[in-house]
């Protein structure tokens, strides 16, 4: 997968992009990332990239002749172009899947009060919400999203570290421990230290659906539960 990158700010990204498994996924040729700084394409002698709204309010925003041309310098118009924004759809797992099928994804890392209309009306494909709250830095955003995605991609992780986490099937993981057995006085279920490999599967089971249940309710609503897991939810209501 190639991403490429509009911002102002290319240096927040230089931890993420260098470090851990993204750094692992590009040295393995599964990722390459190019970074655009769009003020290079600012027309004015002072690089300006931002101007008041018409019509007023409060803050400036991100004008549309530097990111035009920052665009059409990639072809844009023909690909999947991403604004993090408070006011797009909804982020999720399955919206991480589906953008994981990509070939290309281009972000543009919003600063300010926002985006002139036309940039989006040209060429964004998608404006993602990562969550119901506001941040100041598009790159944020814009890291949120890449982190969701790229791991989904084929050898970046293991297929069945992917299957155990947080969100597939729609419950949330199940608790986890290592050693020691006891710390503090806090000891791990003796359930995961018999080697009964199938009570620990149940135990899993049970668990990843009382947390649900406990946190997010609204994911059960969307989950495809067996007979099975919708009696041990059953169980979890009728004793919480």
């Amino acid at each position: 997968m190639k991403i490429t990158i509009l911002t102002l700010f290319p240096q927040i990204f230089e931890g993420f992009f260098t470090s851990s498994i993204f750094a692992r996924a590009v040295n393995k040729n599964l990722v390459e990332y190019n970074f655009i700084n769009f003020r290079d394409f600012a027309t004015d002698s002072y690089k300006k990239v931002d101007d008041e709204p018409f019509g007023g309010g409060a803050g400036m925003l991100l004008k549309p002749e530097p990111l035009f041309k920052a665009l059409d310098s990639i072809s844009a118009i023909s690909k999947r172009v991403i604004l993090p924004t408070p006011s797009g759809k909804r982020f999720n797992q399955s919206y991480a899947r589906e953008l994981s099928k990509e070939d290309e994804l281009i972000f543009i890392s919003a600063h300010y009060e926002g985006v002139d209309q036309r940039v989006i009306d040209k060429y964004v494909k998608d404006e993602i919400c990562i969550g119901d709250y506001v941040i100041s830095s598009g790159e944020v955003a814009t890291m949120v999203i890449i982190d969701a995605v790229y791991r989904l991609l084929d050898s970046v992780i293991k297929k069945e570290s992917l299957e155990e986490e947080s969100f597939n099937d729609n419950l949330l993981e199940y608790p986890q421990y290592t050693r020691p057995a006891v710390y503090e006085g806090m000891s791990v279920p003796d359930v995961l230290l018999s080697g009964n490999h199938a009570q620990i599967k149940k135990w899993r089971e049970i668990e990843r659906i009382r947390k649900t249940y406990n946190f997010r309710k609204d994911l059960l609503s969307n989950a495809i539960l067996s007979k099975e897991q919708k009696k041990i939810l059953a169980d979890i209501a009728e004793n919480s």
